[in-house]
């Protein structure tokens, strides 16, 4: 790390330690709980633990359409016929019990009669004037799901900070909890900058681009579980960068923006983020994406990330997103890298860290790997568009011959 002499910044730290001021800084900033009914709780991360009530299943129950009847009775050798004594549906309130010599019809997730412990399939058995036909070979006890197989009563299901995925709100529906205590999504400001961007749906000037990070970054940031408070382009004017980094402090947990943060004649924010609030470092030595700051401004932590698109994507998946799953308490914000192996050389004309656009193929050995795309300049979104993956090559490393194990960030969407 170095120190900026002009501003007193941090600056130029390398990505394994600005991720870690990252990590320190949400540490203290997980945000508060509020309770959400599960029907919209789709990837939104627990705040509390949740224990099973009750066991699940509840009772016992057929695994089969077929028959219910004592294990003892079931024939040794050649054929028993069976008295039937009635049939169970799922759901079911009477349910007839079974004595020996006896069946009863029971169809998938009824609940066992009294007195059976043993479910024959209907593809096992002959039925021949109301009596069932059971040939030798079949096992006591099968196709039963007895209570409690899944969760047993006071187990722990679900963790604090886990993300509530579909399979999960099943759990907790299955748990008779309509509605659970969830971490409040993270609000967010997002600026993007530049005097030479223009709304889509307006003809370009001369000098003028269409603003595609703003729809980028959006795309990110709700896929990070946040929700956009204030979204706006604002013109490379102090004045007017000033009053909105002020306001959304006031009003956001988190600011991201885009453009304005290098050492240009109109890159006002490392400035304007240092007189409103504080920086903690400014530069970081990865390509693409070396002029991000990190800082904060009233309650609000501030991403400021670079103009140029790629850049803003790839810090944006290196720092931004781990803050945004870390300020919810998300137990997989810090997951462990991905890895892959590379397909195709990687050459590294520069000592800052690295990170490569890829496509991944996942081979018959069951091994991913990554492919460089062609188009790799830090403006050229095709790139990022057609890739799967972002390789990391750390600073110690030059050049990588074809099959070397890399850490990969995966982009959102993967699967």
């Amino acid at each position: 790390m170095n120190t900026d002499s002009s501003t007193d910044f941090p600056t130029r730290l390398c990505v394994e330690e600005a991720q870690q001021r990252v990590r320190e800084l949400c540490a203290a900033r997980v945000l508060p709980a509020e309770s959400i009914a599960i029907d919209t709780a789709l990837n939104r991360v627990l705040a509390q633990d949740v224990s099973v009530p009750f066991d699940l299943p509840p009772f016992a129950n057929s695994a089969m359409d077929g028959y219910a009847l004592r294990g003892v009775d079931l024939p040794v050798q050649g054929e028993r016929r069976f008295a039937m004594v009635g049939q169970i549906l799922a759901g079911a309130t009477h349910i007839p019990a079974v004595g020996e010599g006896e069946c009863a019809q029971i169809m998938t997730g009824a609940p066992i009669p009294p007195g059976a412990d043993t479910v024959v399939i209907k593809e096992h058995v002959r039925v021949d004037s109301g009596a069932v036909i059971i040939a030798a070979g079949e096992k006591a006890g099968a196709n039963i799901r007895p209570p409690g197989e899944d969760y047993r009563r006071g187990d722990l299901a679900l963790r604090i900070g886990d993300r509530l995925t579909a399979a999960r709100l099943g759990v907790l529906a299955s748990c008779g909890l309509a509605r659970m205590n969830v971490v409040r999504r993270p609000h967010v400001a997002l600026f993007v900058t530049g005097d030479e961007l223009v709304p889509l749906g307006q003809a370009l000037g001369t000098g003028q681009i269409h603003d595609s990070n703003r729809h980028s970054l959006a795309g990110l940031l709700q896929d990070a579980g946040a929700q956009l408070r204030l979204v706006a382009h604002l013109r490379d004017e102090p004045e007017t960068l000033r009053r909105a980094l002020h306001e959304a402090g006031e009003q956001c947990d988190l600011i991201l923006s885009s453009g304005g943060v290098s050492a240009g004649e109109a890159d006002f924010l490392p400035g304007l983020i240092a007189q409103l609030g504080r920086v903690h470092f400014w530069k970081v030595r990865m390509r693409p994406g070396m002029p991000i700051l990190c800082g904060e401004i009233g309650r609000a932590l501030v991403f400021a990330l670079p103009g140029n698109p790629v850049s803003s994507i790839a810090t944006f998946l290196v720092f931004a997103r781990p803050a945004l799953l870390a300020l919810q308490g998300a137990n997989d914000a810090q997951r462990r890298n991905w890895r892959a192996r590379l397909a195709a050389p990687a050459v590294k004309q520069q000592e800052r860290a690295e990170f490569l656009r890829a496509t991944l193929e996942c081979r018959d050995d069951g091994a991913l790997w990554a492919t460089p795309v062609r188009k790799q300049g830090s403006h050229m979104l095709r790139g990022v568009a057609e890739a799967d993956a972002l390789i990391y090559l750390p600073e110690s490393v030059r050049e990588l011959e074809p099959g070397t194990v890399v850490d990969i960030v995966p982009l959102p969407g993967l699967f």
